[in-house]
This record gives structure tokens, C-alpha cells and sequence, in this order.
């Protein structure tokens, strides 16, 4: 009977030891990137830290809790010291100017609802920093995401998190098979952000109370309007608040200071019921409003689709499966309708409140955590 010559797999994959696999550990100065530096340092593995210098807006490198900010470099510096692996700052101010911040207030002058952290991952973290990773000579490139990376029959497939209070695979639906082979998440399976902080204080970081950071990272305070009026200052030009028939209601002072759903804010009273912002029209200026009846949607167009199902997309007319329209909402059921391998139409079999144009609709597998990739919201034709 021959001898069983492969060697184990170690606990990232690769048939060899810890010691002679370098890992790129993308490093965003929080308690959870760090954590997977220290958990595999500790283990034995080549771990080079990578930081990314992505912004330098003034106000917003003085927040706290903002990730890839002034303080958060020197949190990952003086984490990558303390567990003694090299650490790299990288300058991708400009990159992530053009890749994301441009497009997000494009898209918010378009009167869309965008969300900058997917495009981060997808054309910067997950495009520009895993190339620089494997100039590296990097094996694979670890992150702190909450999401699991499972093999299955025909290679890696992307899984939601243990724990769906932490899942973060509406901002990752964009990320591709390849980069899958690539890319490892060593948190997703954990139960609780609680098992990640005892990590944390177990290695002795000086990150382990550090609070999560809520906002958008370039989004000072959460005020989306400030930052898009300093780079689009045409988009804070006042106009009309109109009904669904084009009648006057009201006046607004900027559509970029409004979102689909809103209903606060809005500055109109006397009516016999409560009204929403069903739409923004930037070009004619105009804010329209209606009903909350008007925000259900059924029917919703997708385009610049990344699908992660074994079988081609075009396969098959209809897929029946779950998804999501926003990040906070659970997944519901729908069919999938693909048009070509980029575009789709989903049908919600029961409506959603609020869905918008600029927001992605992500796929689940219906009987399982695996996640079969999603779309981009757009208007249609």
C-alpha cells in the first residue's frame, strides 16, 4: 500500500508550513484586521501588514472611528510592531478619488443612493491592493470581513458569516472567482464580534476596546450632503419639492440633502397623509414626494452582474432564490430573470419599501448561507 506522501494542509490552505506561507494582511487600523494579523503572526506565518492611505480631507482625518484615517495607520503601525511583522502604508489617495469618491457623488447628483464601500472593495482593496500583494509574492491576501470562504465541488465558494449580526456580504457581492482563490476571511466564522474582541485582548492589542467605525470612511460625521457640496458645489442649488403629478409643494435646498424613503425633514404640513420622498429628479431640481404605497416596488432592473453559481447564469430563465435590497434588511424571495450575463430583472414575491437606484441587490442561496454573487439597482430603460 503506498505511503500517503501530501502534506497536510495548513490552516490557510496551502500544503505547507505556516512559516513558509506569506500571507498579506489588509490592514485598516481596526480591531478586527488586526486581530487576523495577530492570529496568524501568532500562528507561524509570513505576515506582511498592508495599510492603505486612501483620503486626506481634512476634517475627516481628525475623525475617530473612521478606518483607514491618520490614527488608524498608526493603530496598524503599532499593532505590526508589537506582533513584530512588517507593516507598508500605501498611497492611494488618487486611485480611490477616482475609483470611489467621484463616482459616489456622481451617483448621489443622479439622484441615486450609492454605497462607496462596495466599489472600495471591488476596484481598490480587492483590485489594485491584492495585485500589489501578489508583487509581494504573497500565497493569499487575508482581511478582516465578516464572510466565510468555503471549498466546495468546483473551488471557493462565498458564504454569508456565522454570525448575521456581522455579515458583511452585501459590501463583497463583487467579489470575483478569482480573486476568491485569492482571498482569505479568517473571522466569518466566528460567533460574535465579543469571540473577536477576546482575541484581541488575548494578543494584547492596544486596539481591543477600539470602537467599530459606523460611518463611510471620506463621510465626516455622516454628513454625506457637506462632502458632495465641497466636491459638486452645483449640487446644493435650491428648487421645487413636487407630488407624483408635477404640482408644487414645497422648496428644498439642494436634492443632495434628500433620500428615497425620507420622510423627516421634509418641510410640509396640512396633509391628510404622511409623504415620502418617492424620487429625486436632479436635472429639473426637483424632489418628488408621495404616499408610502408609492415606495413598494416589486419589479427591480439589475445590471453589471457578478454571479458566483457553478451553472452559467444564462442557463437557466429563472433563478428562484433570496435577496437583498439593502444592507440592514434580511434577504427575501425572489426570482431572478437574466436578460445577458451582466443584466437581470429580479421579481420580489412580496414588494419592498424603499428600494433604490445606486444600492445593489445581492443573491442567496435560498437553502443555504452561499451567496451566488448580485447586481447594481439601476432606473431601467
Amino acid at each position: 500500500m503506498p505511503l500517503d506522501t501530501n502534506p497536510p494542509l495548513n490552516s490557510l490552505g496551502f500544503a505547507k508550513p505556516p512559516a513558509e506561507t506569506r500571507v498579506v494582511v489588509a490592514m485598516s487600523g481596526g480591531v478586527d484586521s488586526s486581530v487576523v494579523a495577530a492570529m496568524l503572526a501568532e500562528e507561524g506565518y509570513d505576515v506582511v501588514g498592508v495599510t492603505l492611505q486612501l483620503y486626506d480631507h481634512g476634517a475627516a482625518l481628525a475623525k475617530k472611528g473612521a478606518c483607514c484615517a491618520g490614527v488608524d495607520i498608526h493603530d496598524a503601525r503599532r499593532v505590526a510592531e508589537e506582533m513584530g511583522f512588517p507593516h507598508y502604508v500605501l498611497d492611494y489617495e488618487n486611485i480611490f478619488q477616482d475609483a470611489v469618491i467621484d463616482e459616489f457623488a456622481d451617483a448621489y447628483l443622479a439622484g441615486a443612493t450609492p454605497v462607496p464601500c462596495i466599489r472600495c472593495n471591488e476596484r481598490v482593496k480587492f483590485k489594485d491592493l491584492l495585485e500589489t500583494a501578489k508583487d509581494l509574492d504573497a500565497d493569499c491576501m487575508a482581511t478582516g470581513h465578516y464572510i466565510q470562504r468555503k471549498m466546495g465541488d468546483n473551488g471557493p465558494e462565498l458564504h454569508s458569516a456565522t454570525d448575521s449580526n456581522r455579515d458583511q456580504s452585501y459590501f463583497l457581492f463583487s467579489t470575483t472567482e478569482e480573486q476568491l482563490e485569492y482571498l482569505r476571511f479568517p473571522l466569518g466564522h466566528l460567533p460574535s464580534k465579543d469571540e473577536t474582541r477576546k482575541l484581541a485582548a488575548k494578543y494584547g492589542l492596544v486596539v481591543a476596546d477600539k470602537p467599530d467605525s459606523q460611518d463611510i470612511c471620506f463621510v465626516p460625521n455622516g454628513n454625506y450632503a457637506s462632502v458632495i457640496e465641497k466636491l459638486r458645489p452645483e449640487a446644493a442649488d435650491p428648487g421645487d419639492i413636487v407630488d407624483m403629478d408635477g404640482n408644487v409643494v414645497g422648496s428644498h435646498k439642494g436634492v443632495i440633502h434628500y433620500t428615497v424613503g425620507q420622510r423627516r425633514g421634509l418641510g410640509i404640513g396640512g396633509l391628510s397623509e404622511p409623504i415620502y420622498v418617492v424620487k429625486l429628479d436632479p436635472e429639473k431640481k426637483h424632489v418628488v414626494v408621495g404616499p408610502k404605497s408609492a415606495l413598494s416596488t416589486r419589479i427591480i432592473p439589475i445590471r453589471e452582474i457578478n454571479w458566483l453559481n457553478d451553472a452559467p447564469l444564462m442557463s437557466q430563465k429563472e433563478w428562484h432564490l433570496s435577496v437583498k435590497v439593502r444592507s440592514t434588511r434580511p434577504p427575501r424571495e425572489a426570482i431572478l430573470r437574466p436578460i445577458s450575463e451582466t443584466e437581470a430583472t429580479v421579481e420580489l414575491l412580496s414588494p419592498e419599501e424603499g428600494v433604490s437606484p445606486g444600492q445593489a441587490c445581492v443573491f442567496y442561496d435560498s437553502d443555504s448561507s452561499r451567496i451566488f454573487g448580485g447586481g447594481w439597482i439601476w432606473r431601467g430603460n
